[in-house]
């Protein structure tokens, strides 16, 4: 039996093809430049070399087809029969407040995901876009929504609601809703297996920073409080992203040079944030390569990314009280080493102390690694996201009918016993070029 798991986003298509009975990852690719000249989709199946081909695709379905060709392709593919394919699974950005777990789609779904399109405008179209095409392509199987903002349904009003006028959340749905859901429900329930402890008698703050990046306040195995807002632009310095700003500062700017109110978005989504601090950069490593050639710009494009999520980091440890672990995830949590350090740097104070040699071991997806010192009052871990993971899960559930919301609901990864097959490989090979990765790796109490 087969999961497949697309996240369609504007202009990209990415998949991932899981068996659930060898309980293991067949194949993972994207197809990129969808609606775009130049359209090419990467294909890496596992025990077989890298495919890529170039082929137009102008809308979602040509680029679902494509997936699904090279999914059944007699060198490269994974499958032979669509038939095992037996259930899809779907990333949905935005899903207001309207979910509070994963669903199959039906009308009712559709209309509704349509209905609160306008709150992730930048998102939603294209999620909605790719169901609508998986559904033509694989129209007799279910087909099930995972929705990014299902996680933070559990914060408290005084964590989502904004100070303004109540009618605009009354009428408009004007709240805080967050993001990054299914990583942090993976993190967070990883992490209380490291811990050993009850996952809903512990409380975390977990970093998933990436080109996109928030910061979750977990308590009592729930989310309390999150970085993100009604949209993904509140909160940390991102890729392209502003985040946290004074709400006025647009108004002033655009008086200041007659920009529009879509222009104005456009520059606070794709063209601030690191972008706008350095002038050209989003990729850590590239803004890390400049700072040690002295690109001032870069490196105080990084400080003031480590710095506020520093903040965020003691604001949350306040609104918690007790935080039985710090964790880091997603792709620059996971390996930019040095903007771990900036962001750990000084945090004694509250209870947060890293060992530097360990933080420069752990750059890896293969494992989760504790960095901190055993004298920490706080741990801190490493735990490689697996967001696609979540989504086969749900789906699979979904299909059988034993899913429920996910505190009545207990993922395989939530085992003492867990492994990722692919991930245990890696490992192996890792530890042959890097055998003092062994020192960190973290172990479940």
């Amino acid at each position: 039996m087969v999961i497949l798991t697309l996240n369609c986003g504007s202009s990209s298509a990415k998949y991932q093809v899981y068996d659930w009975d060898a309980q293991d990852v067949l194949a993972v690719g994207v197809v990129e430049r969808v609606t775009m000249a130049g359209s090419f989709i990467t294909h890496n199946a596992k025990g077989k070399e890298e495919y890529t081909v170039n082929q137009d695709c102008p809308n979602h379905t040509d680029a679902v087809n494509l997936i699904i060709k090279t999914l059944t392709d007699p060198k490269y593919g994974v499958i032979t029969d669509m038939n095992v394919i037996k259930a899809v699974g779907h990333r949905v950005v935005h899903g207001g407040d309207k979910f509070t777990k994963s669903v199959i789609v039906d009308d009712t779904v559709m209309k509704t995901l349509d209905e609160v399109k306008d709150l992730g405008p930048l998102h939603n179209p294209a999620n909605i876009m790719g169901i609508e095409a998986a559904k033509k392509v694989l129209p007799k199987v279910p087909h099930c929504a995972i929705m990014d903002t299902a996680w933070h349904q559990t914060m408290p009003p005084e964590s989502y609601l904004y100070a303004v006028p109540y009618e605009w959340y009354e009428k408009y749905g004007v709240r805080r809703y967050g993001f990054h859901g299914t990583s942090f429900l993976y993190t967070a329930k990883r992490a209380s297996v490291l811990l050993g402890k009850d996952p809903y008698k512990t409380n975390l703050i977990i970093c998933h920073l990436g080109n996109g990046a928030s910061v979750n306040a977990v308590k009592d195995g729930t989310s309390f409080d999150t970085s993100m807002g009604i949209t993904p632009l509140e909160g940390l310095i991102m890729g392209t992203r502003s985040g946290d700003a004074d709400l006025a500062m647009p108004f002033y700017v655009m008086r200041k040079t007659g920009m529009s109110p879509a222009e104005m978005e456009t520059a606070l989504n794709k063209k601030s944030g690191l972008l706008g601090v350095t002038g050209q950069y989003t990729d850590r490593r590239d803004i890390q390569k400049a700072v040690l050639a002295g690109d001032k710009r870069a490196a105080l494009a990084q400080d003031m990314e480590a710095y506020r999520v520093k903040k965020y980091i003691g604001g949350y440890q306040a609104a918690l009280g007790r935080v039985d672990a710090l964790v880091f995830t997603a792709g620059v949590g996971e390996f930019a080493v040095f903007m771990r350090k900036k962001i750990l740097d000084g945090l004694e104070g509250i209870g947060i102390v890293y060992d530097p040699a360990k933080n420069d071991l752990a750059h890896t997806r293969n494992t989760e690694t504790l960095i901190s010192k055993p004298e920490s009052k706080i741990p801190v871990y490493i735990i490689p996201t697996d967001e696609e993971l979540v989504m086969t899960e749900d789906a699979y559930a979904l299909m059988a009918g034993t899913y429920d919301v996910h505190t009545k609901f207990t993922y395989s990864f939530q085992s003492k016993d867990y492994v990722n097959k692919g991930r245990a490989e890696g490992l192996k090979a890792e530890l042959v070029k890097n055998p003092e990765l062994a020192s960190i790796i973290a172990k479940a109490k």
